[in-house]
């Protein structure tokens, strides 16, 4: 594989403001109390946390959105939410934000996927989630699906942001891959991005590029990851088993490696990551920095080192963080081979 040229990075960069791109997946709420612990509890050995602040954030395939709105990218998401106080919360974090937000749709059968964190200093206390898993009605799969259909024919790219939630449906998967099989998606028309999840490992079939991690790699390849070179062979393994014209798996602290189905080789980048506080939400960076670089003319090459110096900047950070722009920039000026 050709190595980056720092040029060529910036200047994809520029390129990315404006260019439309299609988010369908699951949506959550990372709701994150802050504060402070001076002494234990005097009803169990917990701590006490004292709250400093309360911080609502766009979370799952809506921290996708949020990457890809601060990169400038123009951003349509569908996706479903519940008829409750969560749901509207993210519809006002959808229009904070400046995406569209008229495909996503709301399911009364279920709550808002809401994910609450307690935060003392830089350290998680406790996480409490709330969601139901079950399987969405025929009605709003087929919706779901129609409004794929209609809001990816005006994107230059498309994400499936899979997290099991339920969202990421049989009809859904379905309506991407007949697409796929059109050549309507695909490296050379519009790439599908899909970060893939274990409840529909046996359903994907045929994309542009499939970003699981390293423990997703494994046990959808059956490929122990120990080594780069095993990484590499976990690779080869998904792009036939899902049609994908290149494979990435992340590594956390080992980087990620990049895999080109027309290739017998394959590119290792280490991590950017300085020091790491919480790696919530790095894939969401990668997804987004990744689908935007291949929408803005970018190569499988220089998409992948953007992605990677992308998420060692918000690794850096607590709670689930998303890319700057300017933040990117500087690093990618600051980038040596």
């Amino acid at each position: 594989m050709k190595l980056a040229n720092k040029q060529e990075l910036l200047e994809t960069l520029e390129k990315m403001a404006g260019t439309p791109i299609m988010v369908m997946g699951d949506l959550l709420l990372d709701r994150y109390t802050w504060g402070k612990v001076e002494r234990i509890s005097p009803e169990a050995p917990v701590p006490v946390v004292q709250v400093v602040k309360m911080e609502d954030r766009l979370g799952g395939a809506g921290n996708v959105v949020r990457n890809l709105v601060n990169l400038g990218v123009k951003v349509s998401v569908v996706g479903l939410i519940g008829d409750d106080f969560d749901g509207r919360v993210m519809l006002d974090l959808f229009e904070q934000a400046g995406a569209d937000y008229s495909g996503v749709v709301v399911d009364k059968s279920r709550p808002t996927v809401l994910k609450s964190r307690v935060i003392a200093a830089t350290q998680q206390v406790v996480r409490v989630d709330r969601e139901i898993l079950d399987t969405a009605t025929p009605e709003i799969s087929k919706k779901l699906s129609s409004l794929v259909k209609d809001k990816m024919a005006d994107a230059k790219a498309v994400i499936l942001s899979d997290y099991g939630k339920s969202a990421v449906t049989v009809d859904v998967i379905n309506t991407l891959s007949e697409a796929y099989d059109r050549g309507e998606l695909g490296l050379k028309s519009k790439p599908l991005f899909v970060d893939p999840h274990p409840r529909n490992y046996e359903r994907y079939r045929g994309m542009s590029v499939a970003k699981p991690n390293r423990k997703e790699a494994e046990a959808a390849s059956g490929r122990s990851i120990k080594s780069i070179e095993d990484a590499f062979e976990a690779a080869g393994i998904l792009i036939k088993k899902w049609g994908s014209e290149i494979l990435v798996i992340t590594l956390g602290e080992g980087g990620m490696v990049v895999r080109r189905a027309d290739s017998s080789d394959g590119l290792h980048l280490e991590t950017m990551a300085r020091e790491v506080f919480d790696v919530s939400g790095a894939g969401d960076t990668v997804t987004a920095v990744y689908t935007a670089a291949l929408a803005a003319g970018a190569g499988p090459v220089n998409a992948g080192v953007l992605a990677n110096i992308a998420a060692g900047i918000v690794v850096s950070e607590v709670g689930t963080a998303a890319i700057k722009l300017d933040k990117l920039r500087e690093q990618v000026d600051k980038w040596e081979i």
